[in-house]
């Protein structure tokens, strides 16, 4: 039987490399007081016996573990992954990783995701949305490390915001539809708890209506989120069949406002000289569709930036105060409303 193999350490590199093993562990660390070719021998050295730097060890001396948790509640929305995207490609510059978890949409997911994570004492925490359980909102007001909400304002943050309000910007939606002198407005979506910024576009929607004098009571249910295309599609039949004089439909979603397209176009209801259909995130197919349809883009890229400068100046002790970065969503009017 063949013995197994030695695992070469950090030692081996040094006598490999005629250097300390001090040194091999400051030229892993990219310190700059290691000369380049001194790093090129080391880095040589190691690649010569297969040699992987534990930067574990080393963290648990620094107290340091170069990573920032972060939370969403789904990796198959655009506007999500945009965010991620964002994150991860300007925490990389900084040496720092990403450890992401999604929660489904689910707040008691949320809250264990969240212990779990904090275990691993990262950096910061990320979550999305501005409501938690009541534990983990505890847990994460002790976490004793920067606390980042994303994609909402809540009125009383834990800690730091880069988001924006939902119910503001579903109200700039209503204002074209009234100012273009439609009244029959209905709304699709934000029916069920699970989704908070779905539920804050509904009351925003509500209460636009309502500050207009208008019946806002036009409310059609489209499931749990993330609301698909064939559930946009199926409450456009719903409405069309209940209220067939509506005037303008918002949508929850770009996914779901394609699905209430389609619908109409199956019925042969022209949109929009009959109906009008906007959405919500900007998403690719809300521009490539025919028509192509009005929607709110809440930058989720800009968001998922702004977090990183953020936290690079938390952890470089450039701000110490509460940090409440507000978003300003767009409203991209194009052929569904116009």
């Amino acid at each position: 039987m063949t013995p197994p193999r030695k695992t070469p350490t950090m030692t081996d590199v040094a006598r490999l490399a005629g250097v300390s093993p001090m040194t091999v562990s400051r030229a892993f660390k990219a310190d700059s007081s290691i000369s380049g070719a001194t790093r090129n021998a080391i880095l040589k050295a190691a690649d010569q016996l297969g040699y992987v730097f534990d930067s574990t060890a080393s963290n648990l001396r620094s107290q340091k573990t170069d990573f920032v948790a972060v939370t969403i509640p789904s990796i198959n929305t655009a506007n999500f992954a945009d965010t991620v995207r964002a994150l991860s490609d300007g925490l990389k510059p900084r040496g720092l990783q990403m450890l992401l978890g999604t929660t489904d949409y689910d707040m008691a997911e949320e809250e264990r995701l969240i212990e779990q994570l904090l275990r691993r004492r990262p950096e910061a925490i990320v979550v999305t949305g501005g409501n938690h359980t009541p534990r983990a909102r505890r847990l994460l007001e002790n976490a004793g490390i920067p606390v980042i909400e994303t994609w909402d304002l809540p009125e009383t943050p834990i800690d730091h915001v880069v988001g924006f309000s939902n119910a503001l910007a579903v109200r700039g939606m209503v204002d074209h539809f009234v100012t273009k002198g439609l009244t029959r407005i209905a709304f699709i979506g934000g029916d069920t708890s699970r989704d908070t910024r779905g539920a804050d576009r509904r009351s925003g929607f509500v209460a636009a209506m309502a500050a207009h004098g208008l019946d806002p009571s036009r409310l059609v249910a489209a499931g749990p989120p993330p609301v698909s295309m064939r559930a946009g599609a199926d409450a456009m039949a719903r409405l069309l069949q209940d209220h067939p004089d509506t005037e303008a439909v918002i949508c929850v979603s770009d996914l779901s406002a394609f699905g209430a397209l389609t619908e109409c176009q199956r019925r042969g209801v022209p949109v929009p000289d009959h109906i009008s259909i906007a959405g919500f995130g900007d998403d690719e197919i809300a521009g490539i569709s025919v028509p192509s349809l009005t929607t709110i883009n809440p930058h989720p890229r800009d968001i998922g930036s702004q977090v990183v400068a953020l936290i690079g100046d938390l952890l470089d002790g450039k701000r110490t105060d509460a940090a409440r970065i507000v978003i300003s969503p767009d409203l991209i009017l194009r052929q569904s409303s116009l």
